[in-house]
């Protein structure tokens, strides 16, 4: 996310609209208030990580988590860092939601809004991982402004980690894995980690690549110490 000159925001992502089944439904409204955050754009408030979760533990940024699933298996198999995911589509929101409750994973958070915003409210050097997991790839010349992975956010992400943290991406779209890839490396804070998976569960979004014959491609750079 970007700012115009009259200060709206670029959006790194397609708004989008959906009903909530009953069971998203009843878990936003049980749990909510308990896990959830919501973003407001323009607030720069500093975001207290230890309160948020009530623990001084590792936390892990999940950008766009989709429908919550990956970060559920993540956070299930990894209760000694907190998951702070993010993401705009409301069911997707429902669903983790639900996920939180019938795994009973106290390491999750919720925030609903635009992700970069929600990243300038947080202190730098205080996150330990940022995931992005197959992000909106705006392939159209003319829409790659709106990548979420660009030099400006980057630097903005980087910042956010601690020393040595790490930025794990994912994508199945191979010219946006080239941009990636040349964006990252650019960056004078940031070192490569391996293009592996490294333990990161398979997305929907992974297997529809996968059906539709698109390689996958995993990068992961860390914060120079």
């Amino acid at each position: 996310m970007t700012e115009t000159a009259d200060h709206r925001p670029i959006r790194t992502f397609h708004p989008r609209r959906g009903r909530m089944s009953s069971r998203h439904h009843d878990a936003h409204t049980e749990l909510w208030p308990r896990y959830g955050l919501t973003v407001e754009d323009g607030d720069r408030t500093p975001l207290d990580l230890g309160r948020l979760f009530g623990r001084a533990n590792p936390v892990v940024l999940e950008i766009g988590f989709g429908m919550g699933d990956t970060t559920a298996a993540m956070a299930a198999a990894d209760p000694g860092r907190g998951y702070l995911g993010v993401e705009v589509h409301t069911p997707g929101i429902g669903n983790l939601l639900a996920l939180v409750g019938e795994k009973d994973l106290t390491n999750v958070r919720v925030a609903h809004g635009d992700a970069m915003e929600l990243v300038h409210r947080i202190a730098p050097g205080a996150l330990d991982a940022v995931h992005v997991f197959f992000p909106d790839p705006w392939p159209k010349a003319r829409h790659h402004k709106r990548r979420l992975i660009r030099p400006g956010n980057v630097a903005l992400l980087r910042e956010r980690l601690r020393p040595g943290g790490l930025l794990h991406c994912a994508t199945d779209w191979p010219h946006y894995a080239e941009a990636m890839a040349e964006t990252l490396a650019a960056d004078p804070g940031l070192e490569p980690a391996g293009d592996d998976r490294a333990g990161r569960p398979e997305t929907k979004f992974e297997r529809r690549g996968n059906e539709a014959g698109r390689p996958i491609t995993d990068l992961r750079f860390q914060r120079r110490a």
